[in-house]
C-alpha cells in the first residue's frame, strides 16, 4: 500500500531539531534569500510548519523577510550584520584542534557531530596549505593523521542520535527536556523533566548534568539511559548564576558530587612511583616520597565509586591506607576475583555433527 505521509512529516529519523538545523544552512546557503514555499519544500514540510521554524531561528539569528523586486514574493534571508565573522587560524592552531577530534566519536550519526565534521574539515584544508620555507608541506606532510588523541573504548551511540541531538539543544537553548529515564540497573522508567545545565563527555560517555525538576534537585544523568526525548519548544530556563560545571567534577573520578567529604590514602610501589607521580587524578590530591622509594596519594573526594575502580587497576602495586571503608571494598574485590580462579571454567560442550531436525 502506498504511504499516506504527506509534507510535515519527513520520513526517517529526521527530528524538528534536525530540521531547524537544516533550515540554518539552507539560510546560510542563500544568501539573497528564499521564499516561504521554496524552504517549506526544501525540508519537506507545510507552509505552517515553516512560519513556526523560522520563528524559531529568529529567537537566534536575525532574519529579514523583503521581496527582491517590487510585487514579488518575500524572501527570507539573514541579516548581513549577523552572519558571522571568519575566525583566522594558523596551520598550528588547526593542527592542535584537530588532534583532538576523535573526542567527539561516541556522536558520530548525531546532526551535533556532522557540524563537528564540517568544522573538522575545513580546520584539515588550512593545516594542509602549503607552508612557507625550504620545508614547506613536507616536515608536516598529513600531521592531522599522526597527531592524534585516541579515546579508551569510546561508546557507540548510533542508536541514540535523536535523544543526542535533543538533549544539546535542550542544553545549548535552555530549555526543558522530558523524556522516559531508567534509574542504574532498574528496569521501571519514570517520565522526568529535566532542566539541563551542561553537557559532558567523560570515558567516552555521555552525560548531563541538570536539575530534576519534579525533585527539585541537581543530578547527573547519562544519556544511555533516556527514552522517548521531547524538548520544549516553549518554555525556557534560567541557567543559575551561581552554577559551574567545575563544582560537579572530581577529577579522573567522575561528575557526582555527594555531600561527604573523604580523605583517601593510597601507597604505590616503586615500580609505579614515576607514573603515579606523573599523572593529576584528583584536584586536592597531594604526593610524597615513601622510605622505600615508593609514592603515597592522598586527596579528599566526596564519592569512593570510582576510586575503587582505579586502586584495583594498579593490582598489587597499590595498597589503601584509608578510609578503612575503601580498604574493605578493594579487599572484598580482590578476594571475589581469587574465588573465581580457584573455580574450574565452565567447558563449551562440543558441537553436534548431526543435522538440525525440522518440524
Amino acid at each position: 500500500m502506498a504511504s499516506t505521509r504527506g509534507p510535515g512529516r519527513p520520513k526517517g529519523k529526521f527530528t524538528q531539531h534536525r530540521r531547524i538545523d537544516r533550515l540554518r544552512t539552507l539560510l546560510e546557503q542563500h544568501p539573497k534569500g528564499m521564499t516561504l514555499y521554496e524552504l517549506a519544500d526544501a525540508l519537506n514540510v507545510t507552509a505552517r510548519s515553516m512560519r513556526r521554524y523560522l520563528r524559531e531561528v529568529e529567537r537566534d539569528i536575525e532574519l529579514i523577510s523583503a521581496p527582491d523586486k517590487p510585487g514579488g514574493p518575500l524572501r527570507w534571508r539573514i541579516d548581513p550584520s549577523a552572519v558571522p565573522r571568519k575566525i583566522e587560524l594558523r596551520r598550528t592552531q588547526a593542527y592542535a584542534l584537530l588532534a583532538a577530534r576523535r573526542v567527539f566519536e561516541p556522536m558520530r550519526g548525531s546532526t551535533l557531530f556532522e557540524e563537528i565534521d564540517m568544522a573538522t574539515k575545513r580546520l584539515v584544508s588550512i593545516a594542509r596549505r602549503p607552508g612557507r620555507g625550504p620545508n614547506a608541506g613536507v616536515a608536516d606532510a598529513r600531521l592531522e593523521d599522526r597527531f592524534l588523541y585516541l579515546p579508551h573504548a569510546p561508546k557507540d551511540y548510533h542508536q541514540k542520535t535523536e535523544e543526542l541531538d535533543d538533549l544539546f539543544q535542550a542544553v545549548a537553548d535552555l530549555r526543558p527536556l522530558r523524556c522516559r529515564y531508567r534509574r542504574g540497573s532498574e528496569s521501571a522508567e519514570e517520565r522526568i523533566t529535566i532542566h539541563p545545565y551542561a553537557m559532558v563527555l567523560y570515558r567516552e560517555a555521555i552525560y548531563c548534568v541538570g536539575l530534576h525538576v519534579q525533585k527539585n534537585e541537581i543530578r547527573t544523568f547519562l544519556l544511555d539511559r533516556m527514552r522517548d526525548t521531547e524538548v520544549s519548544a516553549t518554555e525556557r530556563f534560567e541557567l543559575p548564576p551561581d552554577f559551574h560545571i567545575d563544582d560537579y567534577f572530581q577529577g579522573q573520578f567522575g561528575i557526582w558530587r555527594g555531600s561527604q567529604s573523604i580523605r583517601v590514602v593510597v601507597d604505590f610501589d616503586p615500580k609505579v612511583a614515576e607514573y603515579v607521580r606523573a599523572r593529576k587524578v584528583h584536584s586536592s590530591q597531594k604526593i610524597s616520597t615513601l622510605p622505600d622509594g615508593g609514592t603515597r596519594l592522598s586527596m579528599v573526594v566526596s564519592d569512593l565509586t570510582e576510586v575503587i575502580s582505579w586502586v584495583l587497576g594498579f593490582g598489587k602495586t597499590a595498597r589503601v591506607v584509608e578510609p578503612p571503608e575503601l580498604v574493605e571494598h578493594v579487599r572484598n574485590e580482590l578476594e571475589q576475583a581469587m574465588l573465581a580462579y580457584q573455580r574450574p571454567p565452565p567447558s563449551l560442550a562440543a558441537p553436534s555433527s548431526r543435522a538440525p531436525s525440522s518440524e
